[in-house]
């Protein structure tokens, strides 16, 4: 048994982890966990349960609901993004009408110079993008 640490679930604050589950969960395929709320949702990725063991060590997405939820300012402001996720697709602009629908925005700031990404929020703010992958 390695004492190295797995990466086991990344959790974002959000103003209602139901909702915000929902999203993320359209947006990669994945299904929500039975018992989340909108306090606390865990995504459940292809073919695993939310365990390590049943997840064959991948990571998944968990989120949390914060009482005074600030959204994320970018690219500054007085709440930077401090993270952010990149969703890699074989093609931005065949993915972006499904993301769009799911309730994300595209971000007025678009930094990627050779188009290899495009920066969108996720519906509490929160930027994200998808890469070319």
């Amino acid at each position: 048994m390695s004492a190295t640490p797995l990466l086991d679930l990344v959790v974002l604050d959000c103003p209602d982890a139901l909702a915000l589950g929902r999203f993320y969960a359209e947006v990669l395929g994945w299904e929500l966990e039975d018992d989340s709320d909108a306090d606390w949702t865990t995504l459940v990725p292809p073919g695993g349960g939310v365990t390590p063991e049943r997840r064959d060590g991948r990571t998944s997405l968990a989120f949390q609901r914060i009482e005074d939820w600030v959204a994320p300012t970018w690219p500054g402001g007085r709440h930077p993004q401090q993270f952010h996720l990149d969703l890699a697709v074989p093609d931005i602009a065949a993915a972006e009408p499904a993301v769009l629908a799911a309730g994300a925005s595209v971000h007025e700031h678009q930094p990627s110079e050779n188009g290899g990404f495009r920066v969108y929020l996720d519906p509490a703010g929160h930027p994200f993008c998808l890469v070319r992958g």
